[in-house]
C-alpha cells in the first residue's frame, strides 16, 4: 500500500523540522547545498577563465578581485566555481561506494559468523595493516585514472576495511535483540533480516559513517592531486598544487591562491560534519522527541 500524498507531506514537514531544530546542522545544510549548487550550476552561468592576464598576476583580494588572482592573473572566485564539481563527485561516489561495500561485508560477516566471519575479517585485518595512502600513491602511478569515476572507485576500493569492522561490531550487538530473534524464528531469510530488520536500525550510524568516508575521500584525492599522480581536471586540489608549484608560498601577495582552494575544501568538509548533527536526529528515533 503506497503512502498517501498527505502522509508524504507530513513526513517531509517533520524531516524539515528536525533539520531546522538543530541550528548547527541547519547551517551545515545551507552551506552544503550552497556549495553543491555553486559547483554544479555555477559553471553553466559563469564562463571559465581561459586567458592569462599577465598584468593581474597574484593580486590580493580586493573590490576588483574578491578572492584575488592566481599565477596567470585569473580570478580565483571563478576558478573556485569551476573547480568544485570534480571534488564533490568523487566525494559523493567514493563515500556511497565505500559505505555500501563496508556495510555489506560487515553485516554479512557478523550475521553468519563461523568460517564466513573468520575469512572476511581475516581479509579485512590484512587490508587494515597496509599503509593506505602510501599504497594509493604507488598504485595510482601504475593505474591510469582517466576520470573522476575511476578515482572514486579507486578510493572506495581502499577505504572500506575500517568501516566494515565498525559495522560488524554494530550488527553483532543487534543479533541478540528480540526482533532479530523473532525474524529468525519466522525464517524470513538472511537478506530480509540484515537489510530490512537490522540495517534500518543502524541508519544513523551508517549515514554518519558515509559522511566520514566522504571527508576521507576528499583528503585522499587532494593528496593524490598534490603529488601529481592524478593530474586531471582543474579542481580545488589542482589549484592548490599549481599554486604551490609556482612558489606561491614564498609570495605574500599570492597567499590567496593557496588559501582559497584550501578554504573551499575545508568549508565543504565542515558543512558535512555540521550537517551530520541534524541527520543523526532524523535517523535516530530517540532524538526525535518533540517533533
Amino acid at each position: 500500500m503506497k503512502p498517501s500524498p498527505s502522509t508524504r507531506e507530513n513526513a517531509l514537514l517533520r524531516t524539515l523540522k528536525l533539520l531546522a531544530r538543530n541550528k548547527i546542522g541547519l547551517l551545515g545544510l545551507i552551506v552544503f547545498l550552497s556549495m553543491t549548487l555553486i559547483s554544479f550550476v555555477g559553471p553553466l552561468v559563469i564562463p571559465p577563465e581561459t586567458q592569462a592576464h599577465v598584468d593581474q598576476i597574484y593580486q590580493p583580494p580586493s573590490a576588483a578581485h574578491p578572492l584575488g588572482t592566481d599565477f596567470q592573473g585569473r580570478e580565483m572566485w571563478k576558478m573556485v566555481i569551476h573547480g568544485g564539481r570534480d571534488v564533490l563527485i568523487v566525494a559523493f561516489l567514493a563515500g556511497i561506494i565505500t559505505t555500501l561495500v563496508a556495510v555489506t561485508i560487515g553485516a554479512v560477516s557478523a550475521f553468519f559468523g563461523g568460517w564466513v566471519d573468520s575469512l572476511m575479517m581475516g581479509i579485512t585485518d590484512i587490508w587494515l595493516t597496509i599503509p593506505r595512502f602510501l599504497l594509493l600513491v604507488v598504485v595510482a602511478t601504475l593505474v591510469r585514472l582517466e576520470n573522476v569515476w575511476m578515482l572514486a572507485l579507486f578510493l572506495a576500493f581502499f577505504g572500506w576495511p575500517g568501516l566494515a569492522r565498525q559495522i560488524r561490531s554494530q550488527v553483532l550487538s543487534l543479533k541478540k535483540r528480540e526482533y532479530v530473534e523473532a525474524a529468525q524464528l519466522l525464517d524470513l531469510g538472511p537478506a530480509h533480516i540484515i537489510f530490512r530488520e537490522m540495517l534500518p536500525n543502524m541508519m544513523s550510524y551508517i549515514v554518519i559513517a558515509m559522511i566520514n568516508a566522504m571527508t576521507s575521500a576528499i583528503y585522499s584525492q587532494t593528496g593524490l592531486v598534490f603529488l601529481g599522480v592524478v593530474p586531471f581536471g582543474n579542481n580545488w586540489g589542482v589549484m592548490f598544487s599549481l599554486a604551490y608549484a609556482k612558489n606561491a608560498i614564498y609570495n605574500p601577495n599570492a597567499a590567496a591562491s593557496l588559501l582559497v582552494p584550501m578554504g573551499a575544501i575545508i568549508l565543504f568538509q565542515i558543512s558535512l560534519v555540521m550537517l551530520s548533527r541534524s541527520l543523526e536526529e532524523i535517523f535516530n528515533p530517540r532524538l526525535r522527541r518533540g517533533v
